[in-house]
């Protein structure tokens, strides 16, 4: 889209209605929220969503993001399962040092454990494509009893040991285009690949709803946590449908020259992107007028 250069007006700056939190993240905050009203305070286990300015405004209402490390000290506390989920192993390390656990993984997730340790105990070779550590990942890994491949690219894997049939799963946070062309390319290369797409459907339909609102506007600016994989993705799905499309974790980052004379701004994030930061964002780009010279 042509930039349009007209000194005189203020720009039309829009949020996209579609982005902010997923529904399993809705969750979470709202489980999080109930307890610190009821208790004071909460531990979590992980931060609770992957941006920091909304970790930061939970923690003081009283969340307290915590370690694995940390969490096997606790005993007789309450602790909070993030959407991402959890190997079975912090349930049966909960049980011994009786902990309550509010449990708010997301359903998505939920449903992609149950069939992931379903293809295990099956006997299948599970290879998962997503990021190695990242909180899911690591739940994934727990029902095969870290027995699985996690890649993100097929150049990872040595072709020439793996088995003929593999079961291939997707952290539920990835590209539903990348998962296919993995797939396609596993298959083309002579391996019978049981493809289980386990993408959210909220996620992948983000792709295609963004690509239709960053062509929309002059300027994008995207708003995501550092550490959000879904972030990551999103972001490069805007910016490859429109070149002028700059990311920020917060309005302090924010660079006037990106749009000192665009006409038109539109404003998205990541699921794991609250509201009010992007709000935060439309509102400092406004107040802080700059002249299109």
């Amino acid at each position: 889209m042509q930039t349009i250069l007209n000194p005189n007006s203020t720009p039309s700056v829009t949020i996209d209605p579609g982005s902010g939190f997923c529904f399993g993240v809705v969750y979470a905050i709202e489980m999080a929220e109930e307890a610190l009203q009821n208790r004071g305070y909460l531990y979590c286990l992980g931060d609770i969503v992957h941006n920091d300015a909304e970790v930061n405004r939970l923690r003081k209402k009283g969340l307290i993001s915590i370690s694995h490390e940390e969490f096997a000290t606790l005993q007789n506390e309450t602790v909070l399962i993030r959407a991402h989920g959890e190997p079975p192993s912090t349930y049966k390390l909960a049980i011994k040092n009786n902990i309550t656990l509010i449990d708010a993984t997301c359903p998505v997730v939920l449903k992609l454990q149950n069939r992931i340790k379903k293809s295990f105990d099956n006997k299948e070779h599970i290879f998962i494509i997503g990021k190695k550590g990242h909180a899911e990942v690591t739940g994934l890994m727990g029902q095969v009893e870290n027995r699985g491949v996690v890649f993100s690219d097929i150049s990872e894997l040595e072709l020439d040991k793996l088995p003929e049939e593999i079961t291939v799963y997707s952290q539920t946070t990835k590209s539903k285009a990348r998962f296919y062309e993995i797939t396609s390319a596993l298959a083309e290369k002579g391996f019978r690949v049981n493809a289980h797409d386990t993408i959210c459907t909220q996620v992948s339909d983000r792709d295609k709803e963004l690509r239709g609102f960053a062509a929309q506007y002059d300027v994008i600016i995207f708003v995501s946590g550092t550490k959000s994989s879904n972030g990551k993705v999103l972001f490069e799905v805007c910016r490859q449908t429109n070149p002028n499309t700059f990311f920020v974790s917060a309005s302090e980052e924010l660079n006037p020259e990106w749009y000192r004379c665009a006409e038109t701004i539109g404003i998205c994030g990541a699921t794991s992107t609250p509201m009010w930061l992007m709000e935060e964002v439309r509102n400092s780009i406004l107040n802080k007028k700059v002249a299109c010279v």
